[in-house]
């Protein structure tokens, strides 16, 4: 639903001007706008999220690299998972446990994910909701998901616990890493259900289990898909962000003026901004190839001797979807940075200032804007490949818009209205402990 505003600004001074236009704004999100949450089921969902015990060597929790005091990611262009020692850009490689390579891409922020609109999921949108599958979704791994899950989102959570870089470990480090390593995910001796067993072992964990979930009367009834249940509950719960300053702007609670103002008529006008970034969570939920400079370990298959990142093509196989990526909601995009797939960006500014003109922007990029603990030469790999940045550049399908550097700074002015103090702080917070007795991650 859209609604149309008539904004009157008014420039005061020798050439005293009044002007009227109309743009098209999207409705305030509403409770129906989002799947209804049970608290308890998303307090034990918490408990699980900054729990170790579901990674392989007990060592990194989802909210390692999805932190709230780091807009739900972890401050680096490209992760380190397995491997890693501290937070955000105080990581570092374990040198008792060397990672194999950072984690491929930019850790995405997890705000709104109980909105009903949302359809894609992970940069490539790998997981979509297609009612023609069994399952109700489309992902990777197909037969092997499905039933059980309450969401897309839980369905979201099944991958990072299997991924070497992220949460597994590597191969022969753990029974989780070398189940994943023999390709045995589902049965008895499969990698989610020696993660289940894991956390059934537990009591404190089976009694929540049993509290919440009718279907769960003895340890061996928990399913990793009955934690991935939980853990979306909690994140649906705890990062809803509807309470923004735009927010109260949609419902007529408050007026902006100045920066903000401007780079709203900016955002819905000459910058373009709303072509892709549309609707209430400021995302069309589509794929487009914006040039973005390409750093890191890339996601080439395991046999393949490159760092590339062909992005939805990956997924696809259609050559017009080489280097296109979801369009990313912008809620609370002021804290979430570095920007980007590969979190290339991070100045908010120069991201924006970017996008504008992709085509120049990967040509001029200036590598110190990437926040990469020390640990891998071969980063740039593809950006030191004048052929590989020409096939990024020819992938790109917009024409620059050429703005002002006021009128960039009022367009971040602007995101900056997107900013929810309430969902930045969390409504359950981060536990002092968790069931299993391991660290809570904590800056």
């Amino acid at each position: 639903m859209l609604k149309v505003l008539t904004i009157i600004f008014v420039a005061v001074g020798l050439n005293a001007f009044a002007s009227e236009i109309s743009i098209k704004l999207p409705s305030a999100l509403t409770e129906d706008d989002f799947r209804p949450v049970n608290v308890d089921e998303a307090a034990l969902g918490q408990l699980l999220f900054y729990d170790p015990i579901l990674s392989g060597n007990k060592e990194v929790a989802c909210a390692t690299c999805h932190h709230p005091k780091l807009g739900t990611g972890d401050g680096l262009s490209l992760s380190l998972g397995d491997g890693g020692k501290g937070l955000g850009v105080k990581r570092v490689v374990d040198q008792n446990n060397l990672p194999e390579q950072r984690v491929p891409r930019n850790a995405q922020p997890l705000f709104n994910l109980g909105a009903k609109q949302i359809k894609t999921l992970f940069h490539d949108g790998r997981i979509e909701v297609d009612t023609s599958r069994p399952s109700g979704l489309r992902t990777p791994l197909e037969d092997e998901m499905v039933s059980g899950f309450a969401s897309i989102i839980s369905a979201q959570t099944m991958f990072p616990v299997l991924s070497a870089d992220e949460m597994a470990g590597h191969y022969s480090e753990n029974e989780i890493s070398e189940a994943v390593r023999r390709g045995v995910l589902t049965g008895e001796n499969g990698a989610w259900a020696l993660i289940a067993k894991r956390v059934a072992s537990i009591d404190e964990y089976s009694n929540h289990f049993y509290r919440i979930y009718k279907h769960i009367n003895d340890p061996n009834d928990i399913k990793f898909t009955d934690i991935s249940n939980a853990i979306a509950a909690f994140m649906e719960f705890e990062w809803r962000s509807d309470t923004a300053p735009f927010d109260e702007f949609l419902r007529g609670k408050t007026t902006f003026s100045g920066l903000p103002e401007n780079g709203m008529e900016l955002f819905y006008g000459e910058a373009k901004c709303v072509r892709c970034h549309s609707g209430a969570l400021f995302t069309d939920q589509e794929f487009h190839a914006m040039g973005q400079p390409q750093l890191g370990p890339g996601k080439a298959a395991r046999f393949q001797n490159n760092s590339r990142d062909e992005g939805r093509f990956r997924i696809t196989g259609v050559d017009t979807d080489k280097y296109a990526f979801r369009t990313p909601s912008l809620r609370n995009v002021v804290l979430t940075g570095p920007w980007g797939h590969a979190g290339a960006y991070s100045n908010l500014f120069d991201f924006v200032s970017g996008h504008l003109d992709p085509l120049s922007a990967i040509k001029n990029y200036n590598r110190s804007s990437a926040v990469l603990t020390d640990f891998d030469t071969l980063d740039w790999a593809i950006m030191d490949d004048p052929l590989e940045i020409s096939a990024i550049q020819k992938s790109i399908k917009m024409e620059a818009v050429s703005l002002s550097r006021n009128d960039v700074n009022a367009l971040v002015a602007f995101l900056e209205t997107l900013t929810d103090t309430t969902a930045q702080r969390g409504r359950l917070g981060i536990p002092k402990s968790v069931p299993s007795g391991l660290k809570v991650p904590n800056p």
